[in-house]
C-alpha cells in the first residue's frame, strides 16, 4: 500500500464503517463488532505512515484543484502525522468504554452515536491531514457538525439547548471569523498551501498582522481561548464517551492543532516573532489559563471541573506556540499528546464513577476510592499528569514548554505555569484525597463496586498510556523536532 493511498483510506475507513454499523444496528453484538474492526483498520492504517514521515517524507494527495493555489489536498507532516496516530489509538480505547458505558447506563440510539463517532473520526483525519487551509476548514466544520448529534444525545430540553450553545459558537466563529482569515490569506498570499515558514512574509506586516492573527485565533472557537470558550462546558451534558471525543480524542485537539498549524505554517515562527502585532497572544492565553483554572477551583461538578481544567490546559497549547521557541513549539505539540492522555483518563473515571453509583459531586467521591480502586488510582494518574508531577506524561511536556519560555526569558509565560500548576493542584489533589483518605458519609451508600469490565480496562489502558508516555517519548520527540528543522 502506498503511502498516498494510506491516506485516502484513513478518511475513508471510518466513513465506510459509519455505513457498516447504521446496517447492523439491529444486532448490538454485530454493531460493536463492526465499531471495533473499523477502529482497529483505521489505526493500522494511519500507523503504517509513521515510517515515511519519520525518515522525512511527506506524501501528499490531490483531490481537487479549484483554483490556482486552492486546492482540497492532503499532505502528511510531524505535526499532522501525530495528531492522527493519537486520535486513531484512542478511538479504539474510546470504543471498548463505550461498549461498557452505554451498555451499563441502557443509553438509548446507540446506533446514532456510534454512527457520529465514526464520521466525527473521519472529519479528525481531514483535519490532520490537510495540506492547505480549506481543506482544514471543511473537514474541521464537517467534525462540528458530526458531534452535534453527540452532544444532544439524551435529547431533553436543557441538553438541547446547551447543545445550541456548542453549535452556535463553534460554527459562529468558524464561519465569522476563521472564513474571512482563510479568505483574507488567500488573497494576500495567493496560496493557502501549509509551508514550512509560513506563506505571509512579504505579504502582510504590521498591525494587519496581529488584526489576522485574531481571526484565526478566535475564530478556531474549538481551541477554546477566553472569552470563546463556552461551548466546552455546556457540551458537558453529552454522555461520558462523548466528553472524552471533545475533550482528548479529537474536538479540542483539532482546534488547538489548527492554531499551532497557522501559528508553524501560514504565519511562520520567525515572522511572527519580527511581528509587534502578534504580542498579544501569550497574554490572552495566559489569561485563558490561569481564569478556567481559577473557575475550575470552583467548580463541585466533576464534570465541569473537568471541562474548565480543558480550556486551561488547551492555552497551554497555544501559550507554547505564541512564545516562538523551538523548544516551545516542540512543547505545543507534545502537550497535545499529554492531555490526551491524561484528560481522557479523567473523563473515564468520572463516567465509570457515574455509571456504578451515579455519583455527580465532587462532595459525593468521599470513601469512594475504597469501592473502587481501579478507577480512582487512575484518576490520581491523569490528575497527577494535568498538575505535571514526574513520571506521568504532563511533566514531558510542561518541561519543553517552561525550557522554550526560559529560551525567551518570557517571564509571563514561566509565572502562568507556575501558578497554574499550583491552582491545578488545589483542585485535583483535594479529590484524590477525598476518594482514599475520607471515609464513606454516615448515610449508607448504594451497594457497588467498579464499573462494567469495558471501562475499567479502557480507564486504566489509558491511564498506563500515561506513565509510559513519560517513559518512552523520545520516539515522539524526534517527530516532532522536524518542526523546527533540529534534532534534540
Amino acid at each position: 500500500m502506498t503511502p498516498e493511498m494510506a491516506i485516502v483510506l484513513a478518511v475513508a475507513i471510518p466513513l465506510i464503517g459509519a455505513v457498516g454499523i447504521a446496517a447492523s444496528g439491529r444486532w448490538p453484538n454485530q454493531r460493536e463488532g463492526v465499531t471495533l474492526v473499523t477502529a482497529v483498520a483505521m489505526m493500522l492504517v494511519v500507523w503504517s505512515l509513521l515510517p515515511t514521515v519519520v525518515a522525512g517524507g511527506r506524501p501528499e494527495v490531490v483531490l481537487a484543484e479549484l483554483l490556482p493555489g486552492l486546492s482540497i489536498a492532503f499532505k502528511v507532516e510531524p505535526l499532522g502525522i501525530l495528531f492522527a496516530a493519537l486520535a486513531s489509538l484512542l478511538w479504539i480505547v474510546n470504543s471498548i468504554y463505550s461498549i461498557g458505558y452505554m451498555r451499563g447506563n441502557n443509553e438509548a440510539n446507540q446506533t446514532r452515536f456510534y454512527v457520529c463517532f465514526a464520521i466525527a473520526l473521519a472529519a479528525a483525519m481531514g483535519v490532520a491531514f490537510a495540506g492547505n487551509m480549506l481543506t482544514l476548514f471543511i473537514f474541521y466544520e464537517v467534525l462540528t457538525i458530526s458531534t452535534y448529534p453527540l452532544v444532544t444525545h439524551k435529547g431533553d430540553a436543557k441538553t438541547v439547548r446547551s447543545a445550541r450553545v456548542y453549535l452556535g459558537i463553534l460554527l459562529g466563529t468558524s464561519i465569522g471569523l476563521m472564513l474571512p482569515a482563510i479568505i483574507w490569506t488567500y488573497v494576500t498570499a495567493g496560496t493557502l498551501n501549509f509551508q514550512s515558514g509560513g506563506i505571509l512574509d512579504g505579504n502582510i506586516a504590521g498591525p494587519a498582522v496581529g488584526l489576522l492573527l485574531g481571526l484565526y485565533v478566535f475564530g478556531i472557537g474549538k481551541a477554546a481561548v477566553m472569552p470563546v470558550h463556552r461551548w466546552l462546558p455546556a457540551a458537558m451534558v453529552a454522555p461520558t464517551p462523548v466528553s472524552a471525543l471533545l475533550h482528548a480524542v479529537a474536538v479540542v485537539k483539532a482546534g488547538v492543532f489548527t492554531v499551532t498549524k497557522v501559528v508553524i505554517y501560514i504565519f511562520g515562527v520567525d515572522f511572527l516573532f519580527d511581528q509587534p502585532g502578534s504580542s498579544w497572544l501569550a497574554p490572552t492565553a495566559a489569561f485563558t489559563i490561569v481564569t478556567a483554572s481559577i473557575v475550575a477551583l470552583r467548580q463541585t461538578n466533576l464534570k465541569r471541573l473537568l471541562a474548565y481544567s480543558t480550556v486551561g490546559q488547551l492555552s497551554y497549547v497555544v501559550l507554547a506556540a505564541a512564545i516562538l521557541t523551538p523548544l516551545s513549539e516542540i512543547g505545543a505539540a507534545i502537550h497535545i499528546v499529554t492531555h490526551a492522555f491524561g484528560k481522557i483518563t479523567l473523563f473515564f473515571a468520572a463516567g465509570a464513577i457515574y455509571t456504578a453509583s451515579k455519583k455527580t459531586e465532587i462532595t459525593q467521591l468521599r470513601g469512594i476510592g475504597k469501592r473502587m480502586p481501579w478507577t480512582m488510582t487512575a484518576f490520581a494518574i491523569g490528575a497527577l499528569s494535568m498538575i505535571g508531577v514526574p513520571p506521568t506524561a504532563g511533566f514531558v511536556s510542561k518541561w519543553y514548554i517552561l525550557a522554550g519560555a526560559f529560551q525567551d526569558d518570557h517571564y509571563l509565560a514561566i509565572f502562568t505555569i507556575i501558578a497554574s500548576t499550583v491552582l491545578n493542584a488545589a483542585y485535583f489533589l483535594p479529590i484524590v484525597f477525598r476518594s482514599f483518605f475520607r471515609e464513606e458519609d454516615d448515610a449508607p451508600p448504594k451497594e457497588h463496586g467498579e464499573a462494567p469490565l469495558p471501562i475499567v480496562v479502557a480507564l486504566t489502558t489509558t491511564a498506563a498510556l500515561t506513565i509510559l508516555f513519560f517513559l518512552f517519548n523520545q520516539p515522539v520527540l524526534e517527530l516532532e523536532a522536524q518542526l523546527v528543522g533540529r534534532g534534540i
